[in-house]
Formats: structure tokens, sequence, C-alpha cells
């Protein structure tokens, strides 16, 4: 079987060291089997990427010296695929309009006598899990649901958790994934409620739609940061009730700087861009994200 890999920036600003980090370990896994890198806009975030940033990612990218085939799938052309994968769902009442804001759902969840605890912190996740959501609209009436989308009141489409996971383990037993750094790894997506899937004014989510197009791209092999370590759980969860390909992950250590933390865009991380104005090479580059 081919290898593919791919990387997949959003474009809401330049590209930094740890991206640096994740294209080439992408890459590299692509090459040494022989096999195919893939590159991916993820810009469902309309209101925050921007086509500069596009086009600086294409740049910096090629500067390092990665290529990829053409054309380069970008979501925001393909908002039809998932919103056929919403009707999926919703087919097999596998979703629920949630019409909570965030901060009632912080409320509740404090004021709940049984308040319920994100998931441990133990290897199995090793990233910051929000408290699932307390489920208040998962009970609410059809009628009282369609009168208030009616109304215009915003909402949010959310996971019946339970019940998706009722089902996928119907069609396919105990759900697991293989990890290439961690082995065999039982899904556990019921640790983290009912996740939202699409909103009514942005019709997918990164969950669904980072899960429907690796499927859609035959990617084989997810390489990706160890912050998105717990995503997968829900991942592999779609890809059960979808009917979709589940492939070989690898959730590798995150990028750090001199003080240990994290390299993020939030922090103004040191870009790319910043590094080729200081007059750096593509190989002190490469050497600084670790290659």
């Amino acid at each position: 079987m081919t290898v593919v890999t791919r990387f997949a920036p959003s474009p809401t600003g330049y590209l930094h060291l740890g991206h640096a980090h994740a294209a080439l370990f992408a890459y590299e896994q692509a090459k040494k089997a022989g096999g195919k890198f893939l590159l991916r806009i993820e810009d469902i975030d309309q209101g925050r990427a921007r086509p500069e940033y596009e086009a600086a990612i294409y740049e910096d990218l090629k500067w390092l010296g990665l290529e990829w085939p053409e054309p380069v799938r970008r979501q925001s052309d393909h908002i039809g695929d998932y919103r056929n994968a919403v009707a999926y769902l919703e087919a097999l009442r596998l979703v629920y309009p949630c019409f909570c804001t965030r901060a009632e759902i912080m409320a509740e969840i404090a004021e709940s006598a049984d308040a319920p605890h994100r998931p441990p912190a133990e290897p199995l996740f090793g990233a910051d899990v929000q408290p699932p959501y307390p489920g208040t609209c998962r009970a609410l009436p059809v009628a009282e649901r369609q009168r208030r989308a009616k109304a215009g009141e915003p909402f949010a489409l959310r996971l019946d958790m339970a019940w998706a996971v009722a089902q996928a383990t119907t069609m396919e037993g105990a759900l697991s994934w293989t990890d290439q750094g961690k082995g065999t790894v039982i899904a556990k997506p019921e640790l983290f409620g009912d996740v939202v899937i699409a909103r009514k004014d942005t019709p997918t989510s990164y969950h669904l739609a980072v899960t429907w197009d690796d499927h859609y791209q035959g990617v084989t092999l997810v390489t990706r940061g160890d912050d998105l370590f717990a995503a997968t759980h829900v991942h592999r969860l779609l890809q059960a009730v979808l009917r979709l390909e589940t492939p070989a992950y690898h959730h590798h250590p995150l990028l750090t700087d001199a003080d240990g933390r994290r390299f993020a865009k939030r922090d103004k991380a040191l870009t790319i861009r910043a590094l080729r104005e200081a007059g750096k090479s593509p190989d002190d580059v490469r050497k600084m994200a670790g290659f």
C-alpha cells in the first residue's frame, strides 16, 4: 500500500517553526516510504482565513524544499461534501441542534451536583480537553427545535455521542486505531461528550472536515502533533458512523522554544518568513525545525 501523508495548515497567520517541523515530519515519512505527500488548506474559518496567509504557506513550504501534487484541496471549495456528511448523520438521527451559549454551558456544568470532569490527565489524551457538554438541548422536543431554528436562533449541531457510540460498536465492535508511537489505542470518544459537528453559519467543524478529507484524499498515515492526540478518539468514531477508512496515525512531540513552550500563532512565534528575512537559509531553518 502506498503511504500517503499530508500537512494541513489553516491560513490564519504565517507559518512558524512548529509548522515547519510538522510539515517536514509528514514529508519525510512519505519520502522514506516512497509514498506521496499532500498539502491541504483548512480554511473553513472564513472569519480568520486570509489570502495573503495562504499564498505565504505555498511560498514558505516551497522555499523549504517541499513538493506536492496539484491541485491543493481547499476546504472552502468543498462545503458541499461536508453538508452531505452532516445530512447523512442527520438521517441516522445522530445529531441534534444545540441553542446553548458557551456561558450557559459552563454555568450548567458548574451548578450541577455531579458536574462532569475533563478526561483524566494521562498519556491516553495528552491535550487539554474542555468539560463535556451536559446535554441540555439533547432532550428538546422536535417541535421546540424547529420553532427555535425557524425563529432564527443561532445553534450548533452536536453529535449524540451515546447513540453514535452505540451505532458504531454495533457495526464494528470496540473501536481502536494504530498509532506508530503508541501502538493500538482503544477509542473512548464518549469521554468528550456531544461534540459540535457543524454550526448554523459554518456547515462543518474541524472534527468532521478533517476526518472526511483524510478519507477522500486517501491519506494512509496521519502525522500531527501530540496536542491533537485526544481529537483522534472523536475522529475514529466519525470514521465508523460515516463508514470511512481508518488511516494509521503518528502523533509526534511538539517543537518547543528554549523555555519549553510550544510554538503557536497566538504567541507570535518565530515565523519562517521572519527567519528568511533575517538571512537564514532553507537548511538553517530545517535544522532549527529538527531536520
